[in-house]
């Protein structure tokens, strides 16, 4: 839900009851809008930044996260590849955050799938109020609202908040319920790519076996993407799938951002992983 879909008091009892990084209003003033295409993870880094008092340039930030672009204009198979790393993962993140700061900034990421013995909200809040930043990396295909189209990448947002049922996320400015929040933190490294996209890159003489010198390879072949798309290209129109399923270089989960000298970089270096 849209933060301009809640009432003025609704969002004030929120805040109110909630573990705030910044308040609501500040996060209006503050977030930083995406600066590029795909750039949802550099962007994120920008409010990391910024939230532990540094202002750095978001085009000092994109250089050091150095974001992957989908290659629109290539043949199936590279098109293929450059969407299943298109954007950051959290390693990029970190990496980009750390040289941003000039070291100043640590970063742990915490893995969310398979599934962990953990109560997200409160472990969430305890870190908030050490003066960590979280930044989601999600699922956005998961937990997709009844009647909405399905969204057509994964998803980094700097969690500003969060209360007893919600999460309040920036780029977009936004309140999510927990339940939907941990479902996309809990997702396979999958994405699924739109029939369009496929099919109007298929020729004659097609083959993935490109994909097969990917760091990815053993991945694509479990899944079958060329038997899929073969699958797609002689599909009947009255029986046309909407999309394939490809290997996403992201994995699910919460990266923490701290000071790295301060009291909770120290934690955040020693504390153990999320238990099974």
């Amino acid at each position: 839900m849209f933060l301009m879909e809640r009432g003025p008091g609704e969002l004030a009892e929120a805040e109110a009851e909630g573990t705030m990084l910044w308040t609501l209003q500040e996060a209006v003033e503050r977030q930083t809008l995406q600066i590029g295409a795909s750039a949802c993870g550099a962007t994120a880094v920008v409010d990391v930044l910024k939230a532990l008092g540094m202002e750095v340039a978001p085009e000092e930030v994109e250089r050091c996260v150095q974001t992957k672009l989908r290659r629109n204009e290539a043949p199936l198979p590279d098109y293929l590849l450059s969407r299943s790393e298109a954007g950051a993962t959290h390693a990029e993140l970190i990496r980009g955050a750390e040289e941003a700061s000039a070291g100043r900034v640590m970063g742990r990421f915490f893995h969310l799938h398979p599934p962990r013995r953990v109560s997200l909200l409160p472990w969430l809040a305890h870190w908030i109020r050490g003066g960590a930043v979280p930044v989601a990396t999600m699922n956005m295909q998961r937990a997709v609202p009844k009647g909405e189209e399905l969204p057509d990448a994964w998803h980094h947002q700097l969690i500003f908040g969060v209360m007893s049922n919600a999460v309040f996320m920036t780029n977009p400015l936004d309140v999510v319920s927990d339940a939907e929040v941990q479902e996309r933190l809990c997702s396979d490294s999958v994405l699924q790519v739109r029939r369009e996209d496929v099919v109007q890159r298929l020729t004659s003489d097609f083959s993935l076996s490109a994909l097969s010198q990917s760091q990815c390879a053993p991945c694509w072949k479990h899944l079958d993407v060329e038997g899929q798309v073969k699958r797609m290209a002689e599909e009947q129109e009255h029986e046309l799938t909407s999309h394939i399923t490809i290997p996403a270089a992201y994995k699910s989960g919460i990266t923490l951002f701290a000071l790295r000298h301060s009291p909770t970089g120290r934690e955040l270096q020693d504390c153990p992983d999320l238990p099974l």
